[in-house]
C-alpha cells in the first residue's frame, strides 16, 4: 500500500471570516516559492513550484502546501506555515 501525499490548503478567508486581500495573494505567494522544485526538474521562473500551487475553492483563492516541501527547504516550508498563521488565515490538512 502507497502512502499518500501530505497537503496543507491556506484558505483565503481569515480566522473570523473576512477575505484575504489582496485578491491576488495566492498568486503572489506561489511566485516566490516558484523557485523550490524536485531536484532535476526544470528551473523555469515560468511556472509554479508543484509544492506550492494557487487554486481556488468555491470562489475562494488559495494555496495548496505538498508537505515534501519541508524535507526539500525547510525555511520555505517554514515561511509558507508562518504566513497563513501571521495572516490568521484558515488552513486544513489532506492527504492525497
Amino acid at each position: 500500500m502507497t502512502q499518500g501525499v501530505r497537503q496543507f490548503v491556506i484558505h483565503g478567508v481569515t480566522l473570523d471570516g473576512a477575505r484575504f486581500r489582496p485578491s491576488d495573494w495566492a498568486e503572489r505567494l506561489a511566485g516566490v516559492m516558484s523557485q523550490f522544485k524536485p531536484p532535476g526538474m526544470a528551473k523555469s521562473h515560468l511556472t509554479y513550484s508543484p509544492y506550492v500551487l494557487p487554486l481556488v475553492i468555491d470562489g475562494v483563492r488559495g494555496i495548496v502546501v505538498d508537505e515534501r516541501l519541508r524535507d526539500l527547504e525547510p525555511l520555505a516550508y517554514k515561511f509558507v506555515v508562518d504566513f497563513a498563521t501571521d495572516n490568521n488565515l484558515k488552513t486544513e490538512s489532506r492527504t492525497l
